[in-house]
């Protein structure tokens, strides 16, 4: 059931969503959290399918909120909001609430939804697109138990690595992170069946790919080693190479579906390493709602790694991690021809 509310309010947004559920029947809908999408026109309808699906698994309230401020003086000083409800079939397992904010009033986006929230449930809050430069202090944020951002959809992918890390608070969560899941649970499994010590580490993927930098400072965050992250023409990142004492741990994927493991002493195993569409990953972030503490010892290991671009622009000398190098390399991939060897960094 879909209900369209022009010119409206939070309370009366409410009354749409009871009125809703009694028409088909469902007066009491068990839902386990709130989903709150802040995004824009472009990508609301793909944010909102892939909520949908995640709600299959976490059955929710999704509130999509989509800003728009105005192009004229007139339009930005006055205030209007506009909402859809949907019920049933239409919203998945859950709600949805789809609210559009329009002049003064989406500079206050916090005091539409806060009413809208379910009581005594969870808060999740998710930037498709480019997030705030510090969910945790952003007005919606402060709403959230978790925040979700997607540095892969940011102009400087790498670059925003390097903001999340440097603005992380407990609750924090990036996609690419979550992308690299199945990278580190293979991994961790491969260096359970060969007890060695691991020397150095090769980490090769696509230019300006967010989730082989936060590989490449997982492994050097965990492992304590040098870390080489290598440019290639993906897709997204295409193999992992650990140096031991009897010989090289590797994991190659260069198709973006099936990958290989290479372990020494035993035979060669293929295993499916697919890349996830954006309703896995948000499930997935979804399970938990408590800090990832993977993560953050990840970031602050970039905030001590990392070279700031005051830093680079001032000329000092600092030891780059992978995240820093991976933009030199990409430089220099797209200045020279794809034979050129890729330059090497530590983390």
């Amino acid at each position: 059931m879909k209900i369209d509310l022009t010119d409206t309010t939070s309370s009366r947004i409410n009354a749409g969503l009871i009125e809703a559920r009694r028409a088909i029947g469902t007066p009491a809908v068990g839902m386990v959290l709130t989903l709150v999408i802040v995004t824009d026109e472009g990508s609301a309808y793909d944010a909102l399918k892939a909520a949908g699906e995640a709600s299959r698994e976490h059955p929710s309230r999704i509130i999509v909120v989509i800003k728009r401020p105005g192009r004229s003086p007139r339009e930005r000083a006055g205030a209007r909001l506009d909402a859809e409800v949907l019920v049933g079939a239409e919203a998945g397992t859950g709600e949805t609430v789809v609210l559009r904010m329009h002049g003064e009033l989406a500079n206050h986006s916090e005091s539409v939804v806060l009413p809208l929230l379910l009581p005594d449930a969870p808060v999740v809050l998710w930037w498709p697109e480019t997030g705030p430069k510090n969910p945790a202090l952003d007005p919606l944020g402060r709403l959230g138990q978790r925040r979700i951002t997607d540095a892969a959809s940011a102009e400087d992918p790498v670059g925003a690595i390097g903001t999340r890390a440097s603005t992380y608070a407990p609750g924090d969560t990036d996609l690419a992170w979550t992308r690299i899941t199945p990278w580190r649970s293979m991994l961790a499994a491969a260096l359970d069946q060969k007890h060695a010590t691991v020397t150095a580490a090769v980490v090769e993927g696509e230019a300006y790919n967010p989730s082989t930098e936060l590989l490449a400072l997982w492994l050097g965050d965990r492992l304590g080693v040098e870390v080489e992250r290598r440019v290639t023409d993906g897709p997204g990142m295409t193999a992992v190479k650990l140096s031991t004492a009897d010989g090289d741990i590797r994991l190659d994927r260069p198709d973006g579906r099936l990958a290989k493991l290479a372990v020494p002493g035993q035979p060669d195993r293929h295993v499916a390493l697919k890349r996830r569409e954006t309703a896995e990953l948000l499930a997935e972030e979804l399970r938990r709602l408590d800090p990832d503490d993977i993560y953050r010892s990840t970031v602050e290991y970039a905030v001590k790694h990392l070279v700031s671009e005051a830093d680079k622009e001032a000329g000092q000398e600092k030891t780059v991690t992978g995240a820093a190098s991976a933009k030199k390399a990409s430089s220099a991939a797209s200045a020279k021809s794809k034979s050129t060897p890729p330059e090497k960094a530590s983390t």
